[in-house]
């Protein structure tokens, strides 16, 4: 076993010892079962050299319901082994699921924007699925094995030491080819599980990004990307079943030879007058047999094994990732006023590339601010420092006087509701992705909510109302629907503070005229932040922040600002004005 190997197995190891009865349970089976298994060829051999040359039917028949017996025992003990190891091993494979995911969730946002999709599915799913290989296919049946093997080599010398010594002398060879076998296999492994991650990043990725293939007529030059993936993870499978295809015939021969060692030293010591019995020939051909199937598995198993370690090594890599946000506030908020202060605050997502130079502004308990600027100005990034999906290089954000850093990250964000332009929608009802599975929100209260938005009759005119499936994406609904949806859920979660992140483009008039009303009635009594491209929707803002590649131009009201002829927002305002009457 490779120190690498070696230090897997070790990290994995706690999660076994969680089941130590169910573990203990199945040796004691697998015990069972090698026992009655390298018995029963010795009972045969008693029935050919003693029951039939004696013609005893009575001892005969005994024999045979002895051996019969034996064989519906081993029947049942295997039956009641394959259910504890597999339920040992599916244990374990559920709590390295739930262990993954539970971490996951906490992780940054900067590791899911710089990891593909398809590259997490597969460690969560596939290479977990793989390391269940190591306990089910691999530890327990190894170790079941092996009894078999040591009982089957301890009745061998109780019949006849001399042909069980020839029948072990084989057993090297067994060796040294099933350790060049692993070898062989953990690389075409390693390529193997490496290609269909990427196969299922590419998948992932296109199918999200399908439009743009379709409307830039790029279906054939995804398809032939995807074909050259497709068949390096094809020509990857074929190696490793080309090493399997070598290895079980050259154990076949091996195990003929071993027979055929056997037959020789019984013909050559009947033609010698040497005593030997034709039920010991027959219960060392069955005890081979028996011998080498198991060894034949044990190398089998152990390159499940190793299929397993890699997905494993892969998957524990991503366990050890240490990209969750840090968590040490313990100044529990129950009421915020909602005064936010950003305190010369840096921020840059690359190193070197700042994206925020050191702004300062405040907002007052019940304000409505708005930020307004060009794309990449750093708009999105201060709701995302407000909200800690990223920590901030220097400088303070602060609510109510109190350092974000210093609250509870769960209790930061349960006071903060952010309506997103581009809304998330799950594969789910509407009451779902509305509360969120929040069972503190009754459904008296979402559709309270709804009619207060006027959103209520559209829901009704929905198939199963507010049990409607709006499916992935919520691709069954307009992006206006999505959006008020997205406000309506806000609105059930009464935050203290609300930000509305470029929620009024791209939408259609009559869901721009209710998500304004909806907007009216969200700020209403609540500190909120507005960033939107339409400089229309936030003339009533109570500050507008202007910001120009991460710098603050201009703060003041709509009509201060516009009486600036030189100011960065009325050079905004005219532009889009004028954009608006060209259309």
């Amino acid at each position: 076993m490779t120190s690498v190997n070696r230090n897997i197995i070790q990290k994995l190891a706690h999660y076994p010892l969680r089941y130590k009865g169910l573990f203990l349970a199945t040796i004691i089976i697998a015990l069972a079962n090698s026992f009655a298994s390298a018995y029963r060829p010795k009972l045969i051999s008693e029935v050919i050299d003693v029951a039939i040359p004696s013609k005893n039917i009575e001892f005969l028949l005994q024999s045979l319901y002895v051996i019969i017996g034996i064989i519906i025992l081993e029947v049942i003990l295997q039956f009641i082994f394959i259910i504890l190891a597999n339920t040992f091993a599916q244990n374990i494979i559920q709590d390295i699921r739930d262990d993954l995911f539970k971490k996951l969730v906490y992780f940054k946002l900067s590791f899911f924007n710089n990891t593909p999709n398809g590259v997490l599915v597969t460690r969560a799913v596939s290479d977990i699925e793989t390391i269940s290989t190591v306990f089910s296919d691999g530890v327990v049946m190894i170790f079941g094995d092996i009894l078999k093997i040591s009982f089957v080599i301890f009745m061998m010398y109780t019949i006849n030491w001399k042909i069980a010594t020839i029948v072990l002398a084989i057993i090297p060879i067994m060796i040294v080819l099933t350790r060049y076998f692993q070898k062989s296999i953990k690389r075409t492994f390693q390529d193997e599980r490496s290609l269909a991650a990427k196969l299922n990043s590419f998948v992932q990725e296109r199918v999200t990004g399908i439009k743009i293939i379709q409307i830039f007529n790029r279906e054939k030059a995804e398809f032939e990307k995807f074909q050259k993936i497709n068949t390096q993870l094809k020509e990857a499978h074929i190696r490793t079943v080309f090493y399997f295809a070598i290895f079980f015939p050259i154990t076949e021969i091996i195990s003929s030879v071993a027979i055929g060692l056997v037959i020789l030293y019984g013909g050559y010591s009947t033609m010698n007058s040497i005593p030997v019995n034709a039920g010991e020939i027959i219960a060392f051909i069955l005890y081979i047999q028996m011998l080498f199937r198991p060894m034949r598995q044990i190398a089998d198993r152990f390159n499940n094994m190793q299929r397993g370690l890699v997905g494993a090594e892969r998957v524990l890599k991503l366990m050890d990732v240490d990209e969750i946000i840090p968590d040490n506030g313990i100044t529990e908020l129950q009421h915020i006023d909602g005064n936010i202060e950003f305190e010369d605050v840096h921020f840059s997502y690359k190193k070197g590339e700042e994206v925020l130079k050191g702004i300062s502004f405040q907002v007052k308990a019940g304000e409505t601010i708005a930020i307004v600027g060009a794309t990449g100005a750093g708009k999105s990034t201060i709701i995302n420092l407000l909200t800690r999906f990223y920590d901030i290089d220097s400088g303070k954000i602060k609510i109510d006087n109190i350092d974000i850093k210093d609250i509870p990250l769960q209790n930061l964000r349960k006071k903060i509701a952010v309506v997103l332009q581009d809304v998330f929608l799950f594969n789910d009802t509407i009451y779902q992705n509305i509360t969120l599975g929040n069972n503190t929100i009754s459904k008296e209260q979402v559709i309270e909510a709804a009619k207060e938005i006027k959103l209520h009759q559209f829901i009704q005119n929905l198939p199963n109302e507010y049990d409607y499936e709006v499916k992935e994406r919520g691709a069954t609904l307009s992006v206006g629907q999505r959006q008020l949806i997205s406000f309506l859920r806000a609105m059930v979660y009464n935050p203290d503070i609300l930000v509305l992140d470029e929620a009024t483009s791209s939408i259609d008039n009559h869901s721009e005229a209710l998500i304004q009303e909806a907007t009216k009635k969200l700020t209403q009594n609540r500190t909120s932040i507005v960033i939107a491209h339409r400089l229309a929707t936030i003339q009533n803002a109570d500050k507008i922040i202007a910001l120009e590649n991460g710098l603050i131009k201009e703060i003041g009201t709509h009509q201060d600002l516009l009486q600036n002829p030189e100011g960065y927002y009325k050079k905004l305002y005219d532009a889009q004005f004028s954009a608006n009457l060209d259309s």
